[in-house]
């Protein structure tokens, strides 16, 4: 669990570092304003996503499931800063498994509450989906926008990265992977 006595004192530490009073009225309660923050906003580090996956069987479906436009929040491991975005997740059934719809949201969430990459978070999801649910086909695709590239550095707010992890026939065969990408776009 996150050691929230260690987190205020290295906030505090921090703040003296940049130059600031910790015990300026607006900054008091900081250290353990963030030590709760950071309790919510990496609470993937001790939750197993696979522990969500339940498995229904839906006789004789093997078409697309797809949600897009998942919400995504996680955090730059190499800024410590924000990354927001969306995620869509697909798969195709094998034998009729499927999961429930809102497993696949909270698997999003729990892989990206914890120190990320995107490029880590679009793979993780399709793995994990790829080994519980042995489905033909897995797509993920995340559009974030990293505010490591907004707010600082280059500085060019709006700009959006886009990965992807494509997995059995979605990766394999050129009419799904269409069938995906017009899923995604709406049409």
């Amino acid at each position: 669990m996150i050691d929230k006595e260690r987190v205020k004192k290295a906030i505090t530490e921090i703040l003296i570092a940049i130059g600031e009073n910790p015990d300026r009225e607006g900054l008091v309660e900081t250290p353990e304003r963030v030590a709760n923050m950071y309790t919510e906003i990496f609470a993937g580090l001790y939750n197993d996503p696979k522990q969500l996956v339940k498995i229904f069987h839906e006789d004789n479906h093997e078409e697309m499931v797809m949600i897009r436009d998942i919400p995504l929040y996680s955090v730059c491991e190499h800024h410590l800063l924000p990354f927001v975005g969306v995620a869509h997740v697909a798969y195709i059934p094998r034998n009729g498994k499927v999961i429930g719809i809102s497993k696949l949201a909270r698997i999003v969430d729990i892989v990206a509450k914890k120190p990320q990459l995107q490029e880590r978070i679009t793979r993780e999801v399709a793995d994990i989906l790829m080994d519980t649910l042995t489905p033909l086909g897995v797509a993920v695709v995340v559009e974030a926008e990293h505010l490591c590239m907004t707010m600082r550095g280059i500085k060019k707010p709006g700009s959006k990265t886009i990965t992807s992890a494509l997995r059995g026939n979605i990766k394999t065969d050129a009419r799904t992977r269409s069938e995906l990408m017009a899923l995604i776009n709406g049409k």
